[in-house]
């Protein structure tokens, strides 16, 4: 078993995929030299370990779509000489039937790069992009005008929007339509539909102080809302878009994409609730805060009120949250444990810290977050989210105020 730690901004410690590729370089097609790396490739590819997401819980279908939007009224935050802010979004939604071909998870070259960032060579470049998803490509939308919630997806930093994908799909099977943003150059790999891969401009700035994870959440945030405007104005460039209920918005996001949903809320009117999943936070609320419902939901070792300078974030924008809200800790958690690549990194063998598996972590983070927005896009009672169960041991309660977890 093959572990690659690497220190993450949320003070945990997060195991990382790696790359291992078999060059061959400078054979000429039909030599043996070119047959025996044919073969070891293929060897390669035949024994790299199945990866794929666990099904979603829900009923309908799922359908999913990718969008290229460009905003022309703002140069790139990190690179100005591009004039434009372009985004890569992927759409999740309840379709009217399961499709003809299932998703891709990523490009071949988008695996290749979040495999090579992480350093571990031994899984062939490939091997996310052969991930099986449970949603279907372009499938046809199923509702009638205005009735899906949205909810908006925001991932961590360094990583590509794909990682909330078993969220998303378990999300739009209950009834929601999801749209989780690619933040160009903030990420190892953005495909475009003409082919350009995009890297990491910002994963470069060597001095990543405070103010400039401040940028950061309000850069998303400007994303976030730009994409709100695309889907739910005149000429949306979704066909499905008249289904979305504009009323009815909501923001969620691991990592920095976890504090960017706090910059968001501050931001934005339109988010009717949100939700941090594991993520520090710079952005501060309005000093009359907000009444939307709030969740975080991170792991203990980061996370513990009232220690550690992570917990001092959460503490700050707690006090301003005059609603509803939670403070809950996934015992055993580790920041990868909110997203698929704890699920897919089990699945591979590498270890990411975690004591808890993959697929049980992701199993209870989508089940809070789904029966979060249930409670306040629909108005449906979820007492999951009420108090301690003893059917969920490793979910605690926390209350900030008396720094005490049951």
């Amino acid at each position: 078993m093959i572990k690659h730690l690497r220190t993450n901004r949320a003070g945990g410690t997060a195991a990382v995929a790696g790359l291992a590729a078999v060059l061959a370089a400078g054979l000429v097609h039909g030599t043996p030299a070119a047959a025996a790396a044919a073969a070891s490739a293929a060897s390669s590819a035949a024994a790299a370990p199945a990866t794929y997401l666990p099904a979603p819980t829900g009923s309908r279908p799922v359908g999913t779509t990718s969008l290229y939007l460009k905003d022309t009224s703002r140069p790139d935050p990190w690179v100005p000489s591009v004039k434009a802010r372009e985004l890569m979004v992927s759409l999740w939604y309840p379709a009217r039937s399961p499709g003809r071909h299932r998703a891709p998870y990523m490009t071949a070259k988008a695996s290749e790069l979040l495999l090579k960032d992480g350093g571990i060579t031994s899984l062939p470049a490939d091997t996310l992009s052969r991930t099986r998803t449970n949603a279907f490509t372009d499938a046809r939308p199923a509702g009638r005008p205005r009735s899906l919630p949205l909810v908006v997806l925001s991932p961590g930093h360094s990583k590509p929007r794909t990682e909330l994908t078993a969220l998303a799909e378990e999300l739009a099977s209950h009834g929601y339509a999801v749209a989780a943003i690619d933040h160009t150059y903030e990420n190892v790999a953005t495909s475009f539909p003409d082919g350009r891969v995009t890297t990491c401009v910002t994963c470069e700035i060597d001095d990543k102080g405070p103010a400039w994870w401040a940028k950061l959440e309000r850069s998303r945030a400007a994303d976030v809302s730009f994409v709100l405007d695309r889907l739910t104005g005149a000429h949306a460039p979704w066909k499905g878009a008249r289904l979305i209920d504009p009323s009815r918005i909501a923001m969620a996001g691991h990592s920095v994409g976890g504090a960017a949903t706090v910059a968001s809320i501050a931001a934005d009117t339109r988010l009717r609730a949100g939700i941090d999943l594991d993520g520090s936070v710079e952005t501060t609320l309005p000093a009359a805060g907000t009444s939307r419902p709030f969740l975080f939901l991170g792991k203990p070792a980061t996370y513990t009120p009232g220690t550690g300078e992570p917990a001092a974030t959460w503490e700050r924008v707690w006090a301003r949250l005059t609603g509803w809200k939670r403070w809950l800790l996934l015992t055993g958690a580790a920041h990868t444990s909110f997203t698929d690549l704890g699920v897919l990194m089990d699945q591979v063998g590498i270890e990411d810290g975690a004591a808890v598996p993959g697929a049980r972590a992701l199993g209870l983070t989508r089940a809070y977050v789904t029966a979060f927005f249930d409670r306040h896009l629909r108005g449906q009672p979820r007492p999951l989210l009420d108090e301690p169960s003893a059917d969920v041991p490793e979910v605690r309660f926390c209350s900030p105020e008396d720094q005490t977890c049951e």
